[in-house]
C-alpha cells in the first residue's frame, strides 16, 4: 500500500492477519445497526481502506465512514475527496508512527469529527473526537470492556468480538 504524506511517498507491506481480521470485524460490527439500520439508528456509509485526497495529501485508513447525507451519490473516481466523518486505524509496528502522527494531524485539518486507533496486539481502542482543531480523547477502552464510543456509542459492543483468536471460550470448527 503507498500514501502520499507531507509530500513524501509512504510504502507499506500489506497488513498482517490479526490486523486484517480486526478491520474486517469491526466493519462487521458497526454494519447492520449503523448502515442498515437493524438495532441501530442506520444513516452511515462504510468503506475498507478508501483512498483519500484530503488537500495534498493522499492517505488510507483502515476503515472510514461517511454520515450518508453527506455522500448522496457513490463516487466515480477512484478515489474520494469528501472527508469522511469517522476513520479508524488499526495500529501495527509498521505504521503505528505515521497514524499517531502525521496521518492524525491530517485528519484534524480534514475537519473528521472522529478518530478511532484500534490496537489488535495490545487489546485496546482509544477514541477522539475533534474539537477547535484538536483531538479530545473520548475513551480508552481495554479488552473485557465494551465500546461505546461516539459516534457509534448508540450501540455498545464488547471489545472482545475484535480479537476472535484471544477467547479461549470461543468454539472451533470440527476438523473434516
Amino acid at each position: 500500500m503507498a500514501e502520499i504524506i507531507d509530500g513524501v511517498l509512504e510504502t507499506h507491506p500489506r497488513p498482517c492477519p490479526q490486523h486484517a481480521l480486526a478491520a474486517s470485524d469491526l466493519n462487521t460490527v458497526l454494519g447492520p445497526p449503523f448502515r442498515q439500520g437493524r438495532g441501530g439508528p442506520g444513516g452511515w456509509l462504510f468503506m475498507v481502506e478508501p483512498e483519500l485526497h484530503l488537500g495534498p495529501h493522499v492517505v488510507v485508513p483502515d476503515l472510514a465512514g461517511w454520515r450518508r447525507h453527506r455522500m448522496p451519490s457513490m463516487p466515480e473516481a477512484a478515489f474520494i475527496e469528501t472527508p469522511p466523518d469517522w476513520v479508524c486505524e488499526i495500529l501495527s509496528p509498521s505504521t503505528m508512527s505515521l497514524d499517531r502522527g502525521p496521518k492524525r494531524r491530517i485528519y484534524a485539518e480534514a475537519g473528521i469529527g472522529h478518530l478511532w486507533l484500534l490496537d489488535p496486539g495490545e487489546g485496546f481502542l482509544e477514541g477522539f473526537a475533534l474539537a477547535d482543531g484538536r483531538w479530545v480523547v473520548l475513551a480508552t477502552i481495554q479488552r473485557s470492556e465494551t465500546v461505546a464510543l461516539a459516534p457509534f456509542d448508540a450501540v455498545p459492543f464488547p471489545l472482545d468480538d475484535l480479537f476472535p483468536f484471544d477467547d479461549p471460550a470461543a468454539p472451533a470448527l470440527p476438523e473434516t
